[in-house]
C-alpha cells in the first residue's frame, strides 16, 4: 500500500473486457494533449482546457498525489498496456464512490468508456468491497448517458448536483451500479 491512510496500492493494472487499465506513466505525457485537448472534454468534464504539455504534467502529478492521499485513482485506458486511449477514474467522495472517464476523440464509438467503467466497477466491488459506485452526468450529455446505460447503471432518485464550472452552470444526475 502507498501509506497507512491510502486504500489503494502503489501500482494498479486491471485487465478485462479487452482492455488493460494501468497507471499513467512519464511516457504518456506526450499523448495526453491529443486525448484531452478537445471541445467535448472541455465542455463536459472538469479537465482543464486548453490541455497542453503543462496540463499533462499537472494531471500526472495530481493523479499521483490523489492516489497517495487515498482520494482517487486515475488510470490510463489501453488495449494492451501500451498507448493510452483515455482515462478512467475512481474517486471517493461524500456522495459516494464515483467513477469517471474521458476517451480521446480518435477512440470513441468503440465501447471503450463503457468497458473501462465496468472493469473499474469490478475492481471497486471486488478489491474495495464497495456495495455501489456512481456516475454523475449531465442529462444533455447523450454519449455519457449511453455509456451509463450500456454499463448497467440506473438513474437514482436523488437531488441534482448543481454547480458551475468553467463559467457555465451544470446539473448532474446521479447514476448507480450496485454490487452484483
Amino acid at each position: 500500500m502507498s501509506s497507512a491512510t491510502s486504500p489503494f496500492p502503489d501500482r494498479i493494472e486491471l485487465k478485462g473486457e479487452g482492455l488493460v487499465l494501468r497507471d499513467w506513466a512519464e511516457g504518456d505525457l506526450a499523448a495526453m494533449p491529443e486525448l484531452f485537448d478537445h471541445p467535448d472534454i472541455a465542455y463536459w468534464t472538469p479537465i482543464v482546457s486548453p490541455f497542453d504539455e503543462a496540463a499533462a504534467r499537472a494531471r500526472l502529478d495530481r493523479s499521483r498525489r490523489l492516489r497517495a492521499e487515498g482520494t482517487a485513482i486515475l488510470l490510463a485506458i489501453t488495449v494492451d498496456g501500451g498507448a493510452p486511449l483515455g482515462e478512467v477514474m475512481l474517486r471517493r467522495a461524500p456522495e459516494g464512490t464515483e467513477l469517471g472517464y474521458a476517451v480521446g476523440p480518435a477512440h470513441r464509438g468503440q465501447g471503450v468508456a463503457g468497458r473501462a467503467v465496468r472493469v473499474m466497477a469490478e475492481y471497486a466491488f471486488g478489491q474495495l468491497a464497495l456495495d455501489q459506485v456512481i456516475l454523475e452526468l449531465e442529462a444533455e450529455n447523450a454519449a455519457s448517458v449511453a455509456v451509463a446505460t450500456k454499463a448497467g447503471f440506473s438513474l437514482l432518485d436523488v437531488p441534482l448536483i448543481k454547480g458551475e464550472d468553467k463559467g457555465r452552470p451544470y446539473a448532474l444526475q446521479t447514476w448507480g451500479l450496485n454490487r452484483p
